[in-house]
């Protein structure tokens, strides 16, 4: 698999490391619950279809990205730095 770093251009995976789907910018506000913060650090979705994860450019430019893809077909439909996507 290739995947477009926006910085580098397209980069085998490789040079990439996998860090899960991106829940980590949808973290529960300040006040929300116990069910909430369980939630975001213990359940974790497997979709058939279309997904965005996080991956650090470990191999080169050091960016965090966002990579939205399909996880059936493994078409990568797109990556953008992570600290644009959170906004």
């Amino acid at each position: 698999m290739r995947l477009p770093c926006p910085i580098c251009g397209e980069r085998d995976r490789r040079e990439f490391y996998y860090a899960g789907h991106a829940v980590a910018l949808e973290r529960p506000g300040e006040g929300a619950g116990a069910e909430a913060w369980d939630d975001y650090m213990h359940n974790r979705e497997n979709p058939c279809g279309e997904t965005r994860d996080l991956w650090f450019h470990e191999s080169g430019c050091g960016a965090w990205l966002v990579v939205t893809r399909d996880t059936a077909s493994h078409a990568v439909l797109s990556a953008v730095l992570a600290e644009k996507a959170a906004r």
